[in-house]
């Protein structure tokens, strides 16, 4: 465990020593000194893998398949998992080769994503934030989601220590998760900047400079936020259903 983290440090070191400042800018100051290719640069950095992802065209997706499920969320290839590289130079080159294409993050390599509707993020950052508690990056989606990057719980070295659980989320499986989902292995969440369909994007709320926090430390704010969004939502419903007299 301590020479994982020894990585993960030197992958933070790196991004601090690529942006050539005293501290690390944050998500805006990178994008206005290089845009979009050097915000993806500095997610590398830090040690996220990245692969190319589809982007929106019209209001379809780039890919040809008919009736897109998940158009411009999703990668352009079924290796994404092999193909997903922090190497600076393939990044260039995917940039390059195809300006528009959105990125995405393989996650349960070197991070695990919290997501969650975005009414109980904000909810939940600014509880964090107030109790001092070392959030990490974080990206907000324009289709009303959160997310919450954290180191991953990878592979234990006891297999009993992974559970399986209806937190688990995988691409296919995100609708059935409307509260919390954690993306781990098998997973992964766009990085931003991101376009999305109708003019919707990915946007970094806490940039990649941010070091990556335990799971653990986020989940009981997440899952009590979560918790109090679906139980209102639920009321809501409820109460939208239940007859009216004028």
């Amino acid at each position: 465990m301590s020479a994982e983290f020894g990585r993960r440090s030197g992958a933070q070191g790196r991004i601090s020593q690529w942006l050539r400042g005293r501290r690390p800018k944050g998500a805006t100051e990178i994008a206005a000194d290089g845009g979009r290719e050097a915000l993806l640069i500095a997610a590398a950095a830090a040690g996220l893998p990245l692969a190319q992802a589809a982007y929106p065209s019209g209001y379809r997706c780039s890919c040809d398949r008919v009736g897109c499920p998940t158009p411009a969320r999703h990668p352009v290839s079924f290796a994404w998992q092999t193909q997903s590289t922090t190497d600076r130079a393939q990044i260039e080159r995917w940039v390059r080769h195809q300006p528009q294409a959105n990125f995405i993050t393989a996650t349960g390599m070197v991070h695990d994503v919290l997501d969650v509707p975005v009414d109980a993020g904000r909810e939940a950052l600014e509880r964090l934030l107030a109790s001092g508690v070392e959030v990490g990056p974080v990206a907000q989606s324009g289709d009303g989601r959160m997310f919450f990057f954290t180191l991953t719980r990878g592979t234990p070295e006891d297999e009993d220590e992974w559970w399986p659980c209806e937190l688990d989320s995988h691409p296919e499986t995100t609708e059935e998760h409307p509260g919390l989902r954690w993306h781990c292995r098998g997973s992964y969440v766009l990085v931003p900047p991101a376009q999305l369909p109708s003019g919707l994007t990915v946007d970094w709320v806490r940039g990649p400079e941010h070091p990556l926090p335990d799971p653990l430390s986020l989940l009981e704010a997440l899952t009590d936020a979560c918790a109090r969004y679906v139980g209102e939502n639920e009321s809501d419903d409820h109460l939208a259903a239940w007859p009216h007299r004028n």
